[in-house]
């Protein structure tokens, strides 16, 4: 028989008739699951106050236990829905006691506590425990309460503090056993050891190497897929605990890898601290965050052993910073080779990408003094022309180093084929030790237990036909890839490094490997644009710590931003005073070295016309010194509409209406019109442009606008 918790004698004269007619709640908690596997005498003395409130005078069906918070902790009331429902049944006047083993189920936090004092002495709810009855609205029992209230939270955090100051000595000796990451096995005696599977470290040994070449983390997530690559992950629970599982790769995985400082053979304690502000009610989340490395609490060096440096680990930490930030220079998809690089020579801050005509064009843009406080925009300027520029000046400083190049390059990809290849050969080893495995387990067992040996059949053929179809595909690899680089193979990377223009302008070279050429070698790329003109300094910091200055001559919209367009003007006039025409004034600039605005190389005849015009003088042709018998009262179709201002279209509709007397001047080329028109003529012209217009219809024509 389940023994029943006794209470005071002095309880039941606190128990009015108005507190049996309500409810007697029994809530029962244990903190963690655990709790209720080992301390099951706990629960069932819990259970046990349903005995003692029908014992105090309560019916059975008045009998309320509330137990949703079995396995969760009293630390605060977020998460547990028990206590909010007896918070709410008890704010309804619905409760007349709330029975509980003792405070600390009811909660460990004193908001929490005092919060449910003041609600049941609102509402005149009496509490009792293992100590007796009390009733919140009497001094001395809200004293007490109070009282156990503090003692079970002080009594938590001593607790608390105990075990935190064990688990950190323990880690200060570097003997606080956690979990492992893949590529890593912890023996029963305690110590960690790399992962026994030579494909599992060849892996994780990959995925360094990548990283070092690729230098993000979808680069190397990309070569995994690519090549079929999969996780070695071991089951740290169940039925299979301790077994090598192969997953997809993923982006997450791949990070925490990287970002783990088990491989370069570091003990790390307090990475991962509980930040409580980060901690929300009712969200999965846990709290952690990810410290800095100068707040951690225990770093222990080659505490295990290690798949890279530490210094390795340190720079790939400094690459994945970088490559989070997109203001630093991080290798992106996309046309811009300097793209986090440039800066605004004017301000000093970054300069933005910007695409335009669906990311065909490219602009590089310092707008973040207008982003930011609405002021006019610093520079900009177009992106081809600065990137052909600094394109330019890396391969000139990578021309003395064609032989190394070409000798690492054709190491680097020896290197890699036999990495790949090593990995295929364990695939293929660990497939074939799949098929005899079966193959044994059927021998083993007895012809005649069919039952088993009709299993055991079919899992050896699908064994062996997966044996196959990886050795299919492994010949199709070799096929394509052999082992070793062909003498023809040699001679070509040796050819493509002696020419880096060529293998620079490739098109199987792609915008992201010459991102990373480009950030091998230039630091930042300082801009500045004179004034409006097509000039700009462009100012090179190299890796090194050495300096290149260089001048750019940029395309402008208009004529007028050219920094010589005043003697671009004085030019074409001089040329005009000596007669001479619009294609030979073009083919004079061009060939004395003047270039127009825009992208342009060359001036055309139609350029030099326009810029006459602006000038006010007209335009030439090759007939100009032929005569003409264009007499002072005729006008031109262009200066007559100008005169009257009206459209040239207008005009030249009222020729073909024979409003105006005009005649076609052959003698230049194009042929011209030529309007007779003197003062009178002009003003009748005038008159008739400001008349009002009306539409008639021509005589003959039917309403309909058929024949009759």
């Amino acid at each position: 028989m389940t023994a029943t918790p006794s209470i005071s004698a002095g309880a039941p004269a606190k128990i009015q008739g108005q507190h049996r007619d309500r409810l007697a709640v029994v809530y029962v908690r244990q903190s963690t699951p655990q709790q209720l596997i080992r301390h099951q005498e706990s629960t069932r003395l819990q259970y046990g106050l349903v005995e003692r409130a029908l014992a105090l005078g309560w019916a059975q069906p008045r009998v309320l236990v509330i137990d949703e918070d079995l396995g969760k902790s009293a630390d605060q009331a977020a998460g547990r829905p028990g206590f909010q429902r007896l918070v709410a049944e008890v704010s309804l006047a619905h409760v007349g006691i709330v029975f509980g083993l003792d405070i600390s189920r009811l909660a460990r936090s004193s908001r929490d506590w005092h919060h449910l004092v003041e609600v049941c002495a609102l509402f005149g709810t009496l509490i009792g425990d293992l100590d007796g009855v009390y009733d919140p609205l009497e001094y001395n029992d809200r004293l007490l309460l109070g009282l156990k209230g503090t003692l079970f939270e002080a009594e938590g955090h001593v607790l608390r503090q105990r075990l935190l100051a064990g688990q950190r000595a323990k880690a200060q000796r570097g003997e606080l056993g956690m979990l492992v990451p893949m590529g890593y096995c912890r023996r029963p005696a305690g110590d960690v050891v790399k992962d026994p599977d030579a494909q599992a470290q060849a892996v994780i040994e990959l995925v360094f190497d990548q990283f070092a070449r690729q230098t993000t983390v979808g680069g190397v997530l990309r070569y995994l897929v690519q090549h079929g690559i999969l996780w070695p992950y071991r089951s740290a629970r169940g039925p299979t605990k301790g077994d090598l599982e192969w997953r997809r790769p993923t982006r997450c995985t791949l990070t925490n890898l990287l970002r783990h400082p088990m491989y370069a053979g570091a003990y790390v304690y307090g990475r991962r601290p509980t930040d409580p502000r980060r901690k929300q009610p009712g969200r999965p989340g846990t709290g952690k965050r990810v410290a800095p490395q100068q707040e951690w609490q225990v770093l222990r060096h080659d505490h295990y052993p290690a798949y890279i440096s530490w210094e390795q680990f340190e720079r790939n930490q400094g690459q994945l910073a970088a490559n989070g930030n997109a203001a630093q220079g991080a290798i992106r998809r996309g046309p811009s080779l300097l793209a986090g690089l440039v800066l605004c020579g004017r301000c000093g801050l970054r300069m933005t990408v910007v695409y335009t005509n669906n990311g065909t064009g490219l602009r590089y843009v310092c707008g973040q003094a207008k982003a930011h406080y609405e002021a006019p925009r610093c520079q900009a300027l177009a992106g081809p022309a600065l990137e052909a520029l600094v394109s330019t000046l890396v391969l000139q400083a990578l021309e003395p180093a064609a032989l190394e190049v070409s000798l690492q390059v054709a190491a680097d990809v020896e290197t890699e084929r036999q990495q790949l290849h090593q990995q295929w050969r364990y695939r293929l080893e660990r497939a074939r030790y799949e098929g005899e495995r079966l193959a044994r387990q059927y021998h083993a067992v007895e012809p005649e237990h069919r039952l088993v040996a009709r299993t055991l059949e079919r899992q050896w053929e699908a064994a062996l036909a997966a044996e196959e179809t990886l050795t299919a595909e492994y010949h199709r690899f070799l096929a394509t890839q052999p082992v070793t680089l062909s003498a023809a193979e040699r001679d070509a990377i040796r050819q493509l490094a002696s020419d880096i223009p060529a293998l620079w302008q490739a098109p199987t070279t792609t915008s992201m490997e010459r991102q990373a050429i480009i950030r091998l070698l230039v630091h930042r790329v300082v801009v500045t644009v004179h004034g409006a003109s097509e000039q700009v300094t462009v100012r090179i910091a190299w890796v090194g710590g050495h300096g290149t200055e260089a001048t750019l001559i940029r395309p402008v919209a208009r004529l007028e931003q050219l920094s010589y367009y005043p003697q671009l003007q004085a030019r074409v006039v001089a040329l005009y005073t000596q007669g001479k025409d619009r294609t030979t004034i073009a083919q004079t600039l061009n060939a004395e070295g003047w270039r127009p605005a825009k992208r342009r190389a060359t001036f055309t005849p139609l350029m030099v016309g326009r810029l006459l015009a602006r000038q006010g003088l007209h335009y030439l042709t090759p007939r100009r010194a032929q005569p003409h018998s264009r007499t002072a009262e005729e006008w031109t179709l262009q200066a007559l509409a100008q005169a009257l201002e009206m459209p040239v279209e207008t005009l030249y509709g009222w020729i073909r209406r024979g409003h105006v007397t005009a005649r076609q001047d052959t003698s230049v080329a194009p042929p011209r019109w030529l309007i007779r028109a003197d003062a009178a003529e002009l003003a009748r012209l005038r008159a008739l442009r400001q008349a009002p217009q009306s539409w008639q219809r021509p005589a003959g024509a039917s309403p309909s606008g058929q024949d009759s």
